[in-house]
């Protein structure tokens, strides 16, 4: 998988896992890392997937509506990759937390439905339920922090509500954030993740 790799001064912190929006690159988050958390290191990924020339994580058969197995294929592909990048680059496979925006949040998601150790955590902007009527593993010890637009044509308030109680039930510690817009990636949001990341 096309990425960027960024070493971080302090082999403590977690490996943060980058994953952009529909039709963004592994260039989009780099500022965000630094402002969540500028001494660990960085890996941001390209989808793999082109939709009208767009990058994303996984195929979606319409607005909102997600192809499965390609998603299932995607996050299993984006797993395997995380595994290789940790031998690689020599970071701890067992210590990454995902940032992702949209297309990038739901992958992250779906990361923790699908593969327990996948991640330690994750902020997730303006995410969906990635799947429903499955079984999710133990995410105890697990900490996700979701943003939510109250006026989000694309991610419906009943969506970020759905994957909060789906993730708290399954053991995680979830917080979710309001802000008063839409589908856009907002200022106050990014700064009340960064406020929650401090404070894990």
């Amino acid at each position: 998988m096309k990425h960027i790799f960024q070493q971080g001064n302090d082999p403590s912190k977690p490996t943060l896992l980058l994953l952009h929006g529909t039709g963004g690159t592994e260039q989009d988050l780099l500022p965000l890392a630094e402002k969540i958390d500028s001494d660990a290191n960085i890996l941001s990924v390209r989808g793999n997937v082109l939709e009208n020339g767009m990058p994303r994580f996984f195929r979606r058969l319409a607005e909102g509506v997600f192809d499965e197995d390609d998603l299932i294929f995607r996050t299993k592909e984006l797993n395997e990759f995380l595994d290789e990048a940790a031998e690689k680059y020599e970071f701890n496979r067992n210590n990454i937390f995902a940032i992702g925006y949209s297309n990038g949040a739901n992958i992250a998601a779906s990361l923790l439905f699908h593969f327990q150790d996948a991640l330690i955590g994750a902020i997730l902007h303006h995410p969906m339920v990635p799947r429903r009527g499955i079984d999710l593993p133990n995410l105890s010890g697990k900490n996700v922090f979701i943003a939510a637009g109250t006026n989000d044509p694309i991610c419906p308030a009943k969506e970020s509500e759905e994957l909060f109680s789906t993730l708290d039930n399954s053991g995680a510690n979830v917080e979710l954030h309001w802000e008063n817009r839409g589908h856009q990636l907002s200022y106050g949001e990014v700064e009340a993740a960064g406020k929650w990341y401090i404070n894990l």
